[in-house]
């Protein structure tokens, strides 16, 4: 029994389905050449099977493009992330009291810190993989991080979504299949006066709408609101985000990475498909006995090895394909389409040319250039995603009383990771080559005369992205201890005898010099 009311979630949800299937089948059908499971065909169950591809590049490349991707995004034991305070703020505090700003900086340090102990405790490392693969082979994935227990994932067959021009998510609604046990009591008695008698499941629809001033979120089932589904989110903390591969203005959906080789991947299917199935036929033995000869089949088929018998070896042909050029063909494209398909996903045969000789600077560079490629997804992914993710883990963590609230308007995440992390390697290299070419023309001895130690450190630092406060002695701590090696060495010359002698002599020039208190000045 199926009832829609007008103005439902069920009924938007409809109603926003058609604009969805064009990328919906699209995307099964790159899943279909990488990983079926992500995507199964429409109509899939858990008890049928999937079609295994006759290659395995293209998993190799998601898996391997999504690992690379989640250790830019979320590297482990260092924050992505780094809680700024706006400009105006920073002058108000250096011109009232500068160690009132340290002091700040410190506290947002250590917030940072326990928003990423938060984050290696919890288990969302392994939803954001599953979403990277989607983001890389369908384009699209919903990330849900409503419940307190861990994040949810939902694919792009559960959920329909509507943007706005420029790319902003108006409204989304969420499609689940439950069974009604799952369901609070009441809603379970509404429902089952609705429900057939062979329904073991219902449809659940969470539907999350934007308004000027919030998100609007409630959940339906037959037509009915939930009991205590309704909520509302701000703007800026919404917990069910939208993600999208590659960006296409006026459309409410992405397009995966891996969609832009679909071609080779036919192409290196069909190859596989051809070269291993004319493999197997090749690979079958079978003799031709000529039927007016003079040997018999069942002569030659009862033969142990090395016997003797008579026969006629012009009587005996062994059946061939007579294919080996036309397999060498294949073959070498499918080598050029797999070659083309390693750069693409940053696979390591693709780093180091074929050579005899390759210098570790040469592959550095390729390494880099490969890397430079997915400048487009780090850019997408630090808006979309890095940034919704960790306010939203902020504001989580606020409610729960793990963190004091932090003031929004002055103290915002802005993400190092990534893009960012590029621009850093990058000004790293320009660095090294400035340095290095310097010490070659000028040589180590005047280099020093000319190049400040500390900044040179500073800047290498903050290019690597390390922190160095507490790894790298200061001026002070420098200062401290050469005075303290000079007295070292001092001790270790004249003696301890000698040094208390000539601090005795000393103490009482300085005492000789200050007149006594007790006596009255001359006139």
């Amino acid at each position: 029994m199926k009832t829609e009311s007008v103005g439902s979630a069920e009924a938007r949800y409809r109603e926003l389905e058609p604009k969805r299937s064009v990328y919906l089948e699209r995307a099964r059908e790159v899943s279909k050449l990488t990983i079926p499971s992500l995507l199964p065909p429409d109509g899939q169950t858990d008890t049928m099977r999937l079609e295994t591809p006759f290659q395995g590049v293209g998993a190799r490349g998601v898996n391997n493009l999504a690992s690379k991707l989640l250790l830019a995004l979320l590297p482990p034991n260092s924050p992505f992330f780094r809680l700024k305070i706006d400009d105006f703020t920073l002058a108000q505090l250096q011109n009232t009291d500068s160690g009132l700003k340290t002091e700040m900086e410190s506290g947002l340090s250590r917030i940072e810190q326990a928003v990423m102990t938060e984050i290696e405790t919890s288990a969302d490392r392994v939803a954001v993989f599953e979403i990277l693969k989607h983001l890389l082979v369908a384009g699209n994935v919903l990330m849900d991080m409503s419940r307190e227990d861990g994040m949810r994932v939902f694919h792009l067959d559960r959920y329909v979504v509507q943007r706005d021009p420029m790319g902003n998510v108006l409204e989304m609604v969420i499609h689940e299949t439950v069974a009604p046990v799952a369901l609070p009591e009441e809603i379970r008695e509404l429902i089952a006066a609705r429900m057939d008698s062979a329904e073991k499941n219902v449809n659940l629809y969470t539907w999350v709408k934007r308004t000027d001033k919030q998100w609007v979120v409630s959940q339906e089932v037959k037509g009915m609101v939930i009991p205590g589904s309704k909520g509302s989110y701000p703007l800026d903390r919404n917990p069910f985000i939208a993600l999208r591969g590659n960006r296409i203005d006026g459309e409410d959906y992405g397009r995966g990475y891996v969609e832009e080789y679909l071609g080779d991947l036919k192409s290196l299917e069909g190859l596989s498909r051809a070269i291993v199935e004319g493999s197997a036929a090749a690979a079958k033995v079978l003799f031709l006995i000529n039927p007016n000869g003079t040997t018999r089949a069942k002569t030659l088929a009862e033969s142990p090895n090395g016997a003797i018998r008579e026969g006629n070896a012009d009587d005996v042909s062994v059946l061939q394909l007579q294919k080996f050029n036309d397999f060498r063909i294949a073959y070498e494209q499918m080598g050029r389409i797999e070659e083309r398909l390693s750069f693409a996903f940053l696979l390591n045969s693709s780093i180091q040319r074929n050579a005899e000789r390759v210098t570790a600077e040469e592959v550095r560079f390729m390494a880099r250039e490969l890397e430079d490629a997915l400048g487009g997804l780090y850019s997408i992914l630090a808006q979309e995603f890095q940034l919704p993710y960790v306010r939203r883990k902020i504001h989580q963590m606020e409610k729960s009383k793990k963190l004091p609230s932090l003031p929004r308007d002055s103290v915002k995440p802005m993400i190092i990771t990534g893009l960012e992390a590029l621009g850093r390697g990058h000004d790293l290299n320009k660095l090294e080559v400035f340095i290095s070419g310097l010490a070659n023309t000028l040589g180590p001895d005047i280099l020093a005369q000319y190049m400040n130690l500390d900044d040179y450190i500073a800047r290498r630092a903050t290019a690597i992205g390390i922190d160095t406060r507490g790894l790298i002695k200061t001026k002070d701590e420098i200062l401290a201890a050469q005075q303290a090696a000079q007295q070292q060495a001092m001790l270790r010359q004249f003696g301890p005898e000698m040094l208390r002698q000539v601090g005795g002599v000393m103490q009482k020039g300085i005492q000789k010099g200050v007149p006594d208190a007790t006596q009255q000045p001359q006139k």
